[in-house]
């Protein structure tokens, strides 16, 4: 192999396009570049899909600034998961994609959900559906716009979308599928039956969608008009990609045992399975991984963002907000926070508010900062309990912290106190675009993309003890789940 060679992987969030370069050799970094999206705010959370072409063709102009674009020997394309984008018959987007937080479609949502059997869909498909799922945005679209509907010949998902401008083809894998509402990741199939039952025939249900490849396949390679665009050589081959949060699990290397904790826009708690998981009560989506076994994640639409709002509503930075919240006492007792600002996905509360109970004459600034750090991870924790109870295992492997949370002193020490066990935070400030260049990686070498990613785990940057005293959570979960009971009952649209 060319000691010169690159492997790149591209990450489309839902606020920025990163795009990283790593030595295929070693799997150093080379180069990073990443554009800004425009903001979104819910419940409308829409982007035009050739915005994205455009801001990738940016971030490829910024990395060919250090880096040499033609030693690029391999990629991979990651990206947000579940966003609805329609094709009309030439390839061209009908309308702007419904993204994963776009709230606006519950309603309809609602309506299948008393047509279709809950127990039934999640035996089905693994997962209970709420608004963020691809189902919800379809419902809408064929409900609300039905012209646009009867143009469309292609539906992709956000990452199918970039995979297609770069090779031409349409094809998705079932990581990504399995997160739609209508795909089976035991069978690896699509569920048209489901569809019709939601549907009937409203659509050509079974020419609509991508192909589904498996884990270690070759998409395709880079074509002419799109190596034009980027500044890239034709040919490159191109892996499957995934999902942000399955490939972000895949640069982590997570592994049975292993829980993980993703605190960015969204926050997500996410383990590892060999079998598929059920959870009846729908608070599990038992969606695929990117290797071929199963991912069981509970997600959260308010995490980072919510400390960031608090912080501004003290009028002092996150830093200090930090700062502040570890100064409460470490026993002491505070107010409790249902952080559900935008909503929540998981419980599915929608229209849901924030919530704070058990404010006093006595409360300080301190406690109540820490509160909403309390109030964000306590979603979490919550949710792995919920993963517990599907039978996953977490108890005998590594708690790990990823995102822009994970740089945080209060967050990363307060889950350690609620879950009474060490943090590892990871020196990864882009683990779903290392997940890419790992795919990448082994797509050049022929290796199975699995066995890569456990030969180069990385290590942990540091590791986070409980405080003797920390607040656990037994202590905090009687009075948390009280204020999400007066959260769920409220309609935000009202305030």
């Amino acid at each position: 192999m060319d000691e010169r060679a690159l492997v790149v992987g591209i990450d489309l969030s839902t606020q920025s396009c990163t795009v990283e370069a790593r030595r295929a050799a070693d799997m150093s970094v080379v180069a990073r570049a990443r554009t800004p999206l425009p903001p979104t705010s819910p419940p409308v959370s829409e982007h035009d899909a050739r915005v994205w072409w455009a801001v990738l063709e940016e971030s490829f102009r910024i990395l060919g600034e250090g880096v040499e674009l033609a030693s690029i020997a391999a990629m991979s394309v990651s990206g947000q998961c579940h966003g609805l984008v329609a094709l009309d018959e030439a390839g061209e987007p009908v309308r702007p994609v419904k993204l994963w937080n776009d709230t606006s479609t519950a309603a309809h949502l609602e309506k299948l959900l008393g047509r279709v059997d809950v127990r039934m869909w999640i035996e089905r498909t693994g997962s209970r559906p709420t608004a963020a799922f691809t189902i919800s945005k379809l419902a809408w679209f064929l409900a609300e716009e039905p012209e646009s509907a009867a143009r469309t010949r292609t539906i992709l998902l956000p990452h199918d979308y970039i995979n297609y401008r770069l090779t031409g083809r349409f094809a998705t894998e079932r990581s990504e599928a399995s997160g739609t509402g209508y795909f089976d990741s035991e069978k690896n199939a699509y569920d048209f039956e489901l569809l019709r039952l939601c549907f009937g025939d409203a659509m050509e249900w079974e020419s609509l969608f991508p192909e589904v490849l498996g884990p270690n396949e070759r998409l395709g390679e880079v074509t002419a008009d799109a190596a034009r665009a980027l500044g890239i050589s034709a040919g490159i081959p191109v892996a499957v990609g995934g999902g942000d949060q399955h490939i972000a699990a895949l640069g982590l290397g997570i592994a049975s045992g292993d829980v993980l904790f993703s605190l960015g826009t969204s926050g997500v708690v996410i383990a590892s399975s060999d079998t598929p998981v059920r959870d009846p009560k729908g608070r599990v989506d038992g969606v695929a991984n990117a290797v071929g076994g199963w991912l069981p994640l509970v997600c959260s639409l308010n995490s980072t963002k919510v400390t960031d709002w608090f912080a501004r509503v003290l009028g002092i930075g996150v830093r200090e907000l930090d700062e502040l919240a570890l100064a409460a006492e470490i026993a002491a007792p505070g107010p409790a926070f249902a952080a559900y600002l935008d909503g929540e996905r998981t419980p599915d509360y929608p229209l849901a508010a924030g919530v704070i109970t058990g404010l006093t004459g006595e409360t300080t600034r301190s406690a109540l900062a820490r509160s909403v750090f309390e109030g964000v991870l306590s979603g979490l924790v919550r949710g792995m309990g919920a993963i517990e109870a599907c039978g996953v295992d977490v108890s005998s492997g590594k708690v790990i912290a990823i995102g822009g949370g994970a740089r945080s002193a209060a967050y990363t020490t307060i889950l350690a106190d609620l879950l009474g066990r060490p943090v590892e935070v990871i020196g990864e400030p882009e683990a779903t675009a290392r997940g890419a260049c790992l795919q990448a990686l082994a797509l050049l070498r022929g290796e199975d993309v699995a066995e890569v990613a456990v030969r180069f785990r990385p290590e942990p940057d540091r590791i986070i003890d409980p405080r003797e005293g920390g607040r656990r959570w037994t202590e905090v979960e009687a009075e948390y789940m009280r204020a999400c009971g007066f959260a769920a009952v409220l309609d935000r649209s009202a305030f």
